[in-house]
């Protein structure tokens, strides 16, 4: 739930809609305390407040921010791993099928086994021998 706020806040804040908020907000508080407004009395003649509540303001929008990218992040992250898993899972298949295609050319009288990158692809990758290395240096680090 906290997510989806902060989610919800740092896109209403990068939005055009934003800023025209701003604008007119910041822009009436200006004017008002120029006293270009005629019955309105300076409520900050010096804009010490105005400053304050923009600061304030910019302090919570950084941590929403913040907020949004760790978020991003971490999804970033499972895409990546996800995406390891997939590619090692491929590479292991594609082992077999060389392995196959090699015998099968050799039955055939085919000298596959001749082409030294076709010894390099039969060797075959074990993903979790990759991961647990992975996690390994991970940990050290």
């Amino acid at each position: 739930m906290e997510a989806r706020v902060a989610e919800a806040i740092t896109r209403f804040t990068g939005s055009m809609g934003f800023v025209y908020v701003h604008l007119a907000l910041y822009g009436s508080w200006i004017v008002a305390n120029l006293g270009v407004v005629p019955g309105v009395p300076k409520f900050d003649p010096s804009f010490v407040i105005l400053a304050m509540v923009a600061s304030v303001e910019a302090i919570f929008l950084s941590t929403f921010v913040l907020i949004s990218q760790n978020r991003m992040a971490a999804a970033a992250d499972q895409r990546a791993d996800l995406d390891l898993h997939i590619s090692l899972l491929t590479e292991h298949e594609l082992t077999k099928l060389v392995e196959l295609v090699t015998a099968m050319a050799e039955r055939d009288g085919v000298r596959a086994n001749a082409d030294p990158e076709i010894a390099e692809v039969k060797k075959d990758v074990a993903p979790e021998a990759v991961l647990d290395e992975i996690e390994s240096k991970q940990t050290s680090e």
